[in-house]
């Protein structure tokens, strides 16, 4: 058992389920002095193209010797990596197709980085994965701008929260081989990836006619930013009226709903360059999160903005798009979202600067309670477009289609006879048949829904018949589209293979049954018996978030889990993940998942839930006792050879149970951080044999070992930090297990393996895979050597072999 006590850098709330909880230089006199500059720093990417196997792999050509002991940089050994496939998992807010190219179309996630869709494979690449532990912040992607004058140009603007849950300042990510490497320009504020009204935009855009030129768009009281150097230096915009003043939460004390939303997005109208080929085009369009006024217009290239007459107020500005004609379409609601939204419309303002509202359902109308987001055109047919609701929790999203400019609009389902529903589309989710959150809800709500937070819906710029959207949990998309408005029904089906986006808190490896059983995120867990499918999501219960999961060393069909949801909050199986019983009751106060361990022999399970004292149960969750001598909150976890022993620690004490958990005692040993992460794991088959690490930067920080069932700890030497521990099969020749971390040492960040006890390391991955932060959990596999699973916060279950 892995146990642990965390705060993820997630923890701030990526809530992707489908019911809402709500907490995851001066080029011109325009422009301001002291612009962030353009680091020349180049960065490997992602591969070029998917691996030939259906996994899609990534070699890691990175060999070298091991370090000795006490050598200082440890050595590296060669690992192909792939992905654990879950296929989706989190909220797409942003999908953008090249305007010029066909085919490149790239996606942007909230927490887990971007990709870029392969035609050949059909799969979505990668192009994050390069980023380190400590910028762990540029896998939340604020937006995404793909150059159309130059398509092998890429931009993404990188930070996942405003606040202080992350340490860094954002930045702007460029491109010139569309992802494969990077350049950073470091920006002097923070941008907010994860953080609410991420799905509007986009914030950053490129002049279709001056594509060195570009515009970010700024929340937090930052304003209006741009480059003119292909985004090398920024400088801020300072005519830019209005830096916005819309807040979710103006009260909340954490700074993440009160964070102001800014600056939104920016269009431009391209039939409006002045002079030749290179000029800037004239007429560009800003959406500002601000009630009374939320569009501006300058139509002298940015020299001068004016506040657009006419314009309506009420709502914010989610999207805003211009057709070839120059017309500007926008869509608004009450909120920013993604979570929320109850009223709102959609408007058209024409070259001549006429307003109409063409709301599919206007806001004054009872039946509106979503407001709009999901603005698309069709550029191969004028006058074609379609829009989502912003939010339709239940029964379901709405997606609504004109082909006349607005004045008439159908829908994508309707009721015909309560509670009968009839739609103009069918679903395959074979491809993520999880998405029914195992559930037949009753109608008119379906499983698997159309869709939720779907605030990125885009019809191809060559294809009217294709379609791509965006959900809480995947991307969906549609080869036959224009079906809609001949009678026929649009098949859609799940295209979000190698797009894999789940926050994943602990994993293991039993020596028989599935391979890897998993608590994520959002999406509960899964059983994986093959790595290149989804797996099968748990059920009874079927939970919101998966906190913890654990086996009996002795007796591995035995298997128990905690999570968020319910009640029930825990589970147990006996045919190793297979099917599971809820407990019938839990500890009083318990108010989400927290950690389990269980016994050696599978009889007994210790929980330590959010809320609810440590507690023990002997019968499968029927009734639960509080242990004594273990505050409530404590790290859990047992001994993987003795039944009777259970260990806890907290506040830089350890704790041991030789009463299966009944009573605990606190152990003598010193020297343990008493702040920071921990996580600890006992030796599988070697009783009172218990690997600990974790730590704060700053202070005590770590990996320890004990021999004596906790009573003392040695400290690795040679090792800076250590933020996970796990253990696999050993090596040829050697009856001590692999041990895995994630950890830093001699000064180099990584995943490491050492198959002698700790007196060696080498580290298994390189600097182009290194998956952001990986401190949740790490295990290795107890029937293949060398082999290891990592948690990651964003990119899903990564596993690594030997080449």
């Amino acid at each position: 058992m892995d146990a642990k006590l965390l705060t993820p850098p997630s923890a701030l709330g990526t809530n992707r389920r489908m019911t809402p909880e709500r907490p995851r230089l001066s080029r011109r006199n325009v422009l301001a002095a002291g612009a962030a500059g353009g680091a020349a720093l180049v960065i490997p990417g992602g591969p070029a193209g998917a691996h030939p196997s259906g996994a899609g792999a990534v070699d890691a050509a990175v060999e070298a010797a091991a370090g000795p002991a006490g050598s200082g940089r440890p050595g590296t050994r060669r690992y192909v990596w792939r992905n654990v496939e879950i296929v989706g998992g989190g909220f797409v807010p942003g999908i953008v197709f090249n305007q010029r190219e066909r085919g490149l179309v790239y996606a942007r996630t909230d927490i887990g980085g971007a990709y870029r869709y392969d035609r050949r494979t059909e799969r979505w690449i990668p192009l994050l994965d390069w980023v380190g532990w400590d910028q762990w912040g540029y896998t939340g992607v604020v937006s995404l701008a793909t150059d159309a004058v130059d398509p092998d140009r890429l931009y993404l603007a990188v930070g996942t929260y405003t606040n202080g849950s992350d340490p860094n300042n954002g930045a702007i990510l460029r491109s010139r081989d569309r992802g494969a490497s990077w350049r950073v320009s470091e920006l002097p504020f923070k941008l907010g990836g994860n953080m609410p009204g991420r799905g509007m935009g986009e914030r950053l855009a490129i002049d279709p006619n001056a594509n060195r030129i570009l515009y970010l768009g700024v929340r937090g009281g930052h304003g209006l930013w741009r480059s003119e150097d292909h985004g090398a230096s920024w400088g801020r915009v300072t005519n830019f009226p209005n830096p916005g003043n819309y807040a979710d939460d103006p009260s909340d004390p954490s700074g993440y709903s009160s964070d102001n939303q800014g600056v939104l997005w920016v269009a431009f109208d391209p039939r409006t360059r002045k002079g030749g080929p290179g000029r800037p085009t004239g007429t560009i369009y800003v959406g500002v999160a601000d009630k009374a006024n939320m569009l501006y217009r300058s139509t002298d290239a940015g020299r001068t903005w004016e506040r657009v007459p006419g314009q309506p107020t009420g709502f914010i500005p989610h999207k805003g798009v211009v057709d070839a004609g120059g017309t500007l379409y926008v869509a608004t609601s009450d909120t920013a979202g993604p979570y929320s939204g109850g009223k709102g419309d959609v408007w058209k303002l024409d070259p001549a600067g006429t307003w109409t509202r063409i709301s599919p359902v206007p806001s004054d109308s009872p039946e509106d309670t979503w407001g709009y987001s999901g603005l698309t055109l069709d550029r191969r047919r004028p006058g074609t477009l379609m829009v989502a609701t912003q939010i339709s929790w239940w029964p379901d999203t709405i997606f609504f289609r004109s082909t006349d400019a607005g004045a008439t609009w159908t829908r994508a389902w309707q009721i015909t006879n309560w509670p009968e529903r009839v739609n103009r589309y069918e679903i395959d989710y074979s491809e993520a048949p999880w998405l029914t959150w195992n559930s037949t809800p009753a109608p008119p709500e379906q499983a698997p829904k159309l869709g939720w937070m779907t605030e990125s819906v885009e019809i191809d710029p060559f294809d009217s018949d294709h379609l791509l959207y965006g959900t809480g949990a995947t991307i969906d998309g549609t080869r036959n589209l224009t079906a809609w408005d001949t009678g026929g029904t649009v098949r859609i089906s799940v295209r979000a293979r190698g797009l894999e986006e789940c926050a994943v808190l602990d994993l293991i490896s039993p020596p028989t049954g599935a391979h890897l059983l998993s608590a994520v995120g959002d999406v509960g867990g899964f059983a994986h018996h093959d790595f290149a499918n989804p797996g099968r999501m748990f059920a009874d219960p079927t939970l919101s978030s998966g906190t913890s999961i654990d086996f009996a060393e002795n007796a591995p069909s035995v298997v128990v889990r905690t999570g968020n949801g319910g009640p029930p909050r825990f589970g147990r199986s006996t045919d190793g993940g297979a099917t599971w019983t809820p407990a019938a009751t839990e500890p009083p106060g318990t108010s989400g998942g927290g950690l389990v361990a269980v016994s050696a022999d599978g009889a007994r399970a210790l929980w330590a839930p959010t809320g609810g004292p440590v507690s023990w149960t002997g019968d499968g969750g029927a009734t639960w006792t509080a242990s004594t001598g273990v505050p409530a909150g404590a790290a859990v976890g047992s001994d993987r050879a003795d039944p009777s022993v259970f260990y806890a620690f907290a506040a830089g004490t350890f704790y041991r149970s030789v009463d299966g958990g009944a009573t605990f005692t606190a152990t003598p040993a010193t020297g343990l951080p008493a702040t920071g992460n921990v996580r600890f794991t006992a030796v599988p088959g070697i009783a009172g044999e218990i690997w600990f690490a974790g730590g704060a930067t700053g202070g005590t920080y770590g990996l320890w070992r004990s021999t004596d069932g906790g009573a003392s700890f040695v400290r690795h030497p040679g090792i800076d930090e250590a933020d996970t521990v796990g253990f696999g099969r050993p090596a040829p020749g050697s009856r001590f297990p692999a041990v895995f971390s994630s950890a830093r040492i001699g000064g180099v960040r990584g995943i490491f393996r050492s198959d002698d006890r700790g007196r060696t390391w080498v580290r298994v991955n390189d600097d182009q895979h290194q998956y952001a932060w990986t401190g949740a959990a790490i295990t290795g596999d107890p029937r293949v050597f060398g082999r290891v699973y990592v948690a990651t916060n964003g990119r899903g279950i990564i596993y690594g072999d030997p080449a």
